[in-house]
């Protein structure tokens, strides 16, 4: 099973490079801009048009901290997946064969959608089920292509170590996120393991911090 996997677009979308022979995409959130929801629905509904057209079978959504309009119920599940696009918010779903569990919560940092405080996320991070064999989250695991500079300007890992315990627990075969952008000489987003685990971990933010307008990767394809 081939997977493209992309994140991060911010309403960029139809800058990507589709590649072909593709079974599945999958898009961990970021997809508008906009913090209020009523000037974000238009750009999240001129996302899920694209989305919906694009010519891979079998179509993934987990939205993020930018996607307001669908947390606050502007642009509704129904809406999206009556477009043929399975929007996994917080739960599981098998697709073609393979148990996909996704989530768009990630820690709160400013006043976003889909925030918790680090010391209660874990409590989302519990109820990944075993045998999973995707898990799809907007946000990084912690010191997983989760570099990030500070307002010290000194370099930081900012994910969330909860999340990666969670998923060191349930060993799934891929995992997939974004949020966190490549920036200056950093590079997130990509592939990469760690050792001791089978999990292939997929960054696929699809723009540069400091280089709004630009798609600057085109998100990664996987096999599982």
């Amino acid at each position: 099973m081939k997977i493209w996997h992309i994140s991060d677009t911010h309403s960029h979308h139809s800058q990507l490079f589709i590649p072909e022979g593709i079974d599945i995409v999958v898009h961990s959130g970021d997809a508008s801009n906009y913090r209020d929801p009523y000037r974000n629905e238009p750009e999240m509904r001129a996302f899920i048009d694209w989305f919906a057209c694009i010519p891979i079978p079998i179509k993934v959504f987990v939205p993020g901290n930018h996607d307001t309009s669908v947390e606050k119920g502007l642009v509704s599940r129904e809406l999206i997946e009556s477009r043929g696009i399975n929007l996994l918010l917080t739960e599981e779903r098998e697709i073609s064969g393979l148990r996909f569990w996704g989530s768009p919560f990630t820690p709160k940092y400013g006043d976003w959608s889909y925030m918790k405080d680090r010391g209660t996320i874990n409590r989302v991070w519990d109820t990944i089920p075993e045998g999973v064999d995707v898990v799809i989250t907007h946000g990084p695991p912690f010191s997983v292509l989760d570099a990030t500079i500070r307002r010290d300007n000194e370099y930081d890992l900012c994910g969330d170590s909860a999340l990666f315990k969670a998923v060191k627990r349930v060993d799934p075969k891929l995992m997939c996120f974004g949020h966190v952008h490549s920036f200056r000489d950093v590079r997130n987003s990509g592939t990469r393991t760690v050792h001791g685990m089978r999990t292939v971990f997929s960054n696929a933010s699809c723009v540069d911090d400091g280089k709004w307008g630009v798609i600057t990767s085109h998100g990664n394809v996987l096999e599982v």
